[in-house]
């Protein structure tokens, strides 16, 4: 079994296992592959064991891979900072978008994406810290944007994602993933995904309500960024 093979095991008993600490059951959360920096071939790799879903942040290399990998049922999830030159291929080319923080990125997403295809599924980004170094928009902010984007045609707004600050204290983590699931349930809209949780903290994220977990270095190893 290669190692992509062996890691996306292993994770998966972590999802198992945190799940079930909780009573959820473990096909409620999703593990998205985060292939940034990592060739095609890795992705490739990954998708023989099983995955389907995989998050980019670097929308250059990410329409590269999907050339690359277009014989591949994959589901593409945008998760990364969104500048407005780039909307126009986010919308034409991902199912997904996690990363949404600001109305304006929200409309031309709508604007923008083809009438042939489904609504692009939105999750809002939220800065849950309050770090200055974020993406993501401010919990005060949250409530009239979340009603304005569900309002918008051609998206469907799905939930909130997080980042919280990287800790290895474990209330510490409880403590910022709960935030973020308490401002999606107060925001009293019908939403069903949490996108929280990375490698080292994912345990955290699912005890919290985690649907989807981002995991990149403990399924591809180490990122390289001295990679184009």
């Amino acid at each position: 079994m290669s190692t992509i093979a062996e890691n996306i095991s292993t994770l998966a008993e972590r999802i198992r296992s945190a799940a079930q600490a909780v009573q959820r059951d473990p096909a409620s959360v999703g593990l998205l592959a985060v292939s940034k920096t990592k060739p095609a071939s890795d992705l490739r790799e990954a998708y023989e064991a099983g995955l389907r879903d995989f998050g980019e942040n670097y929308l250059q290399e990410a329409l590269g891979k999907q050339a690359e990998l277009s014989d591949l049922p994959l589901i593409w999830h945008f998760i990364g900072p969104i500048q407005s030159n780039k909307t126009r291929a986010i919308a034409e080319h991902f199912a997904w978008v996690h990363s949404v923080d600001r109305l304006k990125i929200a409309q031309r997403l709508s604007e923008q994406r083809p009438p042939e295809l489904p609504p692009l599924n939105i999750c809002i980004q939220v800065n849950v810290s309050g770090e200055a170094s974020k993406s993501g928009c401010s919990p005060e902010d949250l409530p009239a944007l979340a009603q304005a984007i569900s309002a918008l045609p051609n998206l469907k707004l799905r939930g909130l994602m997080a980042i919280p600050e990287p800790t290895d204290d474990r209330d510490e983590q409880n403590a910022s993933f709960a935030a973020v699931s308490t401002l999606q349930a107060q925001l009293g809209l019908p939403l069903d995904t949490l996108s929280m949780g990375m490698s080292h903290d994912l345990e955290a994220a699912i005890a919290q309500g985690a649907t989807w977990v981002r995991i990149g270095t403990a399924l591809f190893g180490a990122r390289n960024y001295g990679q184009p």
